[in-house]
């Protein structure tokens, strides 16, 4: 199972996005002709966590991001930035009306006496 053939990310359990992660990652490592030393070095870390995060193991977004840097492939980060391309006025305009936190949903309790 490859990264790039996956329709339905829903059916992986957590550690199986995460083993398909490390899988996407080493192949970057390999189409940038980098060895995990490599990557190590240039991201400030260590061979073992390269080569663990290939395998499967969890790391952290700034592992992540680290490595992304390393390979030139900070680009797949496109997918987490919301609004494209909207100009600053255009993007001060819906400031006002974006989401910025969630309420606590109420919930009746008919057994509570006001």
């Amino acid at each position: 199972m490859s990264i790039y053939h996956i329709n339905n990310w829903h059916s992986l359990s957590d550690a199986a996005i995460v083993k398909e992660l490390g899988i996407a990652i080493r192949q970057m490592r390999l189409q940038a002709n980098l060895t995990q030393q490599e990557v190590a070095t240039k991201a400030g870390l260590d061979r073992v966590t390269i080569s663990k995060l290939e395998n499967g193991a969890s790391a952290t977004l700034l592992t992540l991001i680290q490595i992304l840097r390393v390979v030139d492939q900070l680009d797949v980060l496109n997918a987490f930035h919301e609004g494209g391309s909207t100009s600053p006025l255009q993007a001060a305009k819906l400031q006002g009306r974006t989401r910025q936190r969630v309420r606590n949903k109420k919930t009746d309790h008919p057994d509570q006496a006001w």
